[in-house]
């Protein structure tokens, strides 16, 4: 696997990824039917793009852009969605590690998340495996579908 910037002929892979994950409506504080237009606004636009990809194509996709502006740019954020094909393959680990790599050699103090659904167990775990510790949780922050108002995450890890 191979993680590379993404460029716009990518989008007509990474598009239906984006739309799985935001139509499951369970990690993602987004609106289920943006368009594809809409969607490459919120993805792409402004940031730092990648894929993970292998033979077989576009495995999953991350981005990455300061959490602040100006007296905040030195904090950096990072998102991250893998097909449902490609889960429990490394992939989403992969992407994060590449996103701690690039934001050390950005030169970023540290990366925080903004929104972890509570729920989101494998995505937590993998996070705090990694050195990211939760610095506080937002109670009922987020309407699962299925769980109803669970807890947002806030996690941080110090660059």
């Amino acid at each position: 696997m191979q993680i590379r910037e993404f460029t716009d002929a990518d989008w007509d892979t990474v598009w239906p990824i984006v739309q799985e994950v935001i139509k499951a409506e369970d990690t993602y504080a987004v609106e289920p039917d943006l368009t594809s237009e809409q969607a490459y606004e919120f993805w792409v636009a402004g940031q730092h793009t990648v894929v993970a990809v292998d033979d077989t194509g576009i495995l999953g996709t991350a981005h990455m852009s300061p959490v602040r502006p100006a007296r905040g740019s030195h904090i950096v954020n990072a998102s991250f969605m893998v097909s449902s094909a490609a889960r429990g393959k490394g992939v989403g680990e992969a992407l994060v590690r590449y996103a701690l790599d690039r934001a050390r050699a950005d030169g970023y103090a540290g990366m925080q998340f903004n929104a972890v659904v509570e729920t989101n167990t494998s995505a937590v775990k993998l996070y705090e495996r990694l050195g990211f510790r939760i610095i506080g949780t937002v109670p009922g922050g987020f309407d699962h579908p299925v769980q109803g108002r669970v807890g947002l995450h806030i996690m941080y890890i110090d660059l």
